[in-house]
């Protein structure tokens, strides 16, 4: 039977670093212009004063350090508060696509594999900045690749969901290469206004390509071994923004509560105490399906959203306190990237493998989604 193998990956780094005091210092900013405006409601009792932010209560809840983000200013800006990106014309690149095109191509050069040689692109991330024409679509223009392409979404879970996808249609037959890019400007969708939130997301892409085990050439080749998926509907994390937004009599210009509910919104304790078990459950399972024991698992390149719920995750999974380059953590610099955070530890830990070693790609979020790719690495 053939077996897909993950024989190259890529990443694009926004230029833009924010760190977490020049992000504490806007948010506070922001935070003395409002209690000053409300002062007399707050005075009276009418109104509670909101509390400043802190670098340490940042690292505290997430272990975040930084964050990589396409543009700054906007964000630093306590008027403004949200990313400024200028439009662009319809026949000029959009920004995902260019994101895309860059770790597109170091995938590609690392596998040595040329774009018309690809049957499938797949655009998977939490959020797409267009409805149609798919951004798989243009980035497949933009590279030259051959075959088709198209947009999937299941959040943070949007790229493990997809790699399963690529794996299922090279082990059918019906594809030999697939590419999946995950373009995450997750700054777009995060509420810098909310203190329990405004550290946690950064931008970033990522690129894997899967190709049949026949037409490989790379010289490190990943095994997809087995993938397991899973999905429970909870209402814990949402982002409501939607098309059908412009029929109501709202202006998300102007109300500030009607605003909140178009974008990041979580319940973090309830998430923690119900995605680490779900997620812990899930590996753990599918280890015991494929008689691999925790202590034979090399590698955990788990979801980067939170500091805490790898640890957990990784301690259930492993039955001990994981060392440090067991389950990597990039979320000190890069922050939440969603669904990108499990690939960039992937694309960024692996390199002292050795031929036979097995790892686990793991993803979790609002769906709440999760996905497991066990992979092996068959070639250094």
């Amino acid at each position: 039977m053939t077996h897909a193998v993950i024989t190259g990956t890529g990443l694009y780094t926004p230029p833009n670093v924010i760190d977490n005091a020049t992000l504490v210092a806007s948010f506070n900013a922001w935070v003395d212009l409002e209690n000053a405006r409300h002062h007399e409601a707050i005075r009276d009792g009418h109104r509670e004063p909101l509390e400043h932010s802190s670098s340490e209560f940042i690292v505290k809840a997430s272990g975040i350090h930084s964050r990589y983000v396409v543009e700054a200013a906007g964000i630093l800006d306590p008027d403004r508060m949200r990313p400024q990106l200028a439009p662009r014309a319809n026949d000029e690149l959009s920004v995902q696509a260019e994101m895309g095109l860059e770790a597109a191509r170091q995938a590609l050069s690392n596998a040595a594999v040329t774009p018309d040689a690809l049957d499938m692109v797949v655009v998977a991330c939490s959020n797409l900045q267009r409805a149609y024409p798919a951004i798989a679509v243009e980035l497949q223009a933009a590279l030259g690749a051959g075959g088709y392409a198209f947009d999937m979404n299941v959040a943070c879970s949007s790229a493990t969901f997809a790699i399963d996808l690529a794996n299922n249609a090279i082990r059918a037959g019906s594809a030999k290469r697939v590419l999946v890019v995950s373009p995450e400007i997750c700054s777009a969708h995060l509420n810098f206004r909310d203190r329990d939130s405004h550290f946690i997301f950064g931008d970033a892409c990522t690129a894997v390509l899967l190709e049949a085990d026949d037409v490989a050439r790379a010289e490190e080749r990943f095994e997809v071994m087995s993938t397991r998926l899973v999905t429970r509907f909870s209402n814990a994390i949402r982002n409501n923004f939607g098309f059908l937004d412009r029929v109501t009599e709202h202006r998300i210009d102007a109300e500030p509560a009607f605003v909140a509910d178009k974008l990041f919104v979580q319940e973090g304790r309830r998430v923690f105490k119900e995605v680490c078990p779900l997620v812990a459950e899930l590996i753990g399972a599918h280890l015991e399906a494929q008689n691999v024991a925790p202590c034979d698992l090399k590698r955990l390149w788990l979801h980067q959203a939170n500091r805490h719920m790898n640890d957990l995750i990784a301690r259930r999974v492993l039955g001990r306190a994981p060392e440090e380059s067991e389950a990597p953590v990039i979320l000190d610099r890069y922050a939440n990237t969603s669904s990108a955070g499990s690939i960039i530890a992937f694309h960024l830990h692996r390199d002292n493998l050795a031929v036979g070693d097995v790892g686990v790609v793991c993803s979790f979020g609002a769906g709440y989604s999760a996905g497991n790719i066990l992979l092996r690495k068959v070639k250094a």
